[in-house]
């Protein structure tokens, strides 16, 4: 039988090339009993079959020989043709039927009607320790219904044939259409604050600290540098918090892609307190151990979770670019800033 969706805790799931990159990494987390947002992923099986059964391949095969790949406009025309063709195929019925069904066991699961939920892109060329492609793809937080769902599913499918994307693989010398597209539905974390943990100093290449940084609300404030977040470096020998540094967090995220303002007072404290923090660290070190390798973490403090239970992680990958160990610990601030956000930038 053809696998079109499943569930984290699938063995399936374990997959990558069913998976993708993203879907893989939840997974193993799921599975080995490390907290993550509940959800499932839509299979590379269901993408290729969605190719196929429309026509799309052929259709997108034939744009991609016919562009000019020198011209930056040529290749957003393309693209946004593409998107369209996308937006105005749905999935057919019986794919529609198996998102249906995988979307209310999640609600089941979850005791909530029509969940919001996001759904995130999963490549299989994404997430890999050869080749990050990660930040290229899209992925849409909020989603509420199986019509929102089934929408955006589509757009992340059509979001390996932007402008962006396309460069990005060609350059790496990748058929765009050869990268299959799994898709990653997991419920929206209420989040009372979010964020980014390396295993490994992105600044040092220091393997003995584990770097933190959070921000209010959902992540996508430092993801996206709309904020200077909370700064917190954990010694993994002491088990002890050594640095911590309050960032300028001016806006959050709720529920939506829409910042909201922070009051002074809050943006002058720490968004996390030690026991959270050591808490992150110690799962970190946990994941470092099991993948033989700096890892890069995307986390959630979930208002709805009680203290002690409430650390959910929403993604977990190999850390691909690292600075050479013998950067001195005296070299300009401004310059290791923008060293550490070139980092950021390679991981995401």
């Amino acid at each position: 039988m053809t696998l079109l969706t499943v569930p984290f805790e699938h063995q399936a799931a374990l997959d990558k090339h069913l998976v993708g990159g993203k879907g893989h990494g939840l997974a193993v987390m799921a599975q080995a009993g490390i907290p993550v947002s509940p959800g499932f992923t839509v299979t590379t099986n269901t993408y290729r079959q969605y190719l196929e059964h429309s026509g799309m391949h052929h259709r997108i095969r034939e744009a991609m020989a016919a562009v000019d790949r020198e011209s930056l406009h040529a290749l957003d025309e393309t693209a946004q043709r593409v998107a369209m063709w996308f937006d105005q195929t749905p999935l057919p019925d019986h794919m529609l039927c198996a998102l249906g069904e995988a979307y209310g066991r999640l609600c089941s699961a979850v005791q909530v009607a029509d969940v919001s939920v996001a759904v995130r892109s999963s490549a299989t060329a994404e997430d890999s320790a050869g080749a990050s492609f990660a930040g290229e793809y899209e992925t849409y937080v909020g989603m509420r219904g199986i019509e929102q769902v089934e929408l955006h599913l589509r757009r992340c499918w059509a979001s390996a044939f932007t402008a962006r994307a396309l460069t990005y693989a060609w350059k790496n010398q990748l058929d765009p259409m050869a990268v299959d597209m799994a898709v990653v539905v997991q419920k929206t974390v209420n989040a009372r604050a979010a964020g980014v943990m390396f295993t490994v100093s992105p600044v040092t290449g220091d393997r003995s600290r584990v770097v933190i940084e959070a921000s209010y609300g959902l992540g996508l404030g430092v993801v996206g540098g709309d904020v200077t977040p909370d700064r917190y470096v954990v010694a993994k020998i002491e088990g002890q918090v050594v640095e911590q540094v309050v960032g300028d967090k001016h806006v959050e995220y709720l529920t939506n892609e829409t910042p909201s303002p922070v009051e002074p007072e809050r943006r002058a404290q720490l968004c996390l307190n030690e026991a959270e923090v050591m808490a992150l660290a110690k799962v970190g070190k946990r994941l470092e151990r099991m993948h033989d390798a700096p890892q890069d973490i995307e986390f959630a403090i979930d208002r709805d979770l009680p203290a002690g239970d409430n650390i959910v992680l929403l993604q977990c990958r190999p850390i691909t670019v690292l600075p050479s160990r013998h950067v001195p610990s005296s070299a300009p601030r401004d310059a290791l800033t923008r060293f550490a956000a070139s980092v950021l930038s390679a991981a995401r």
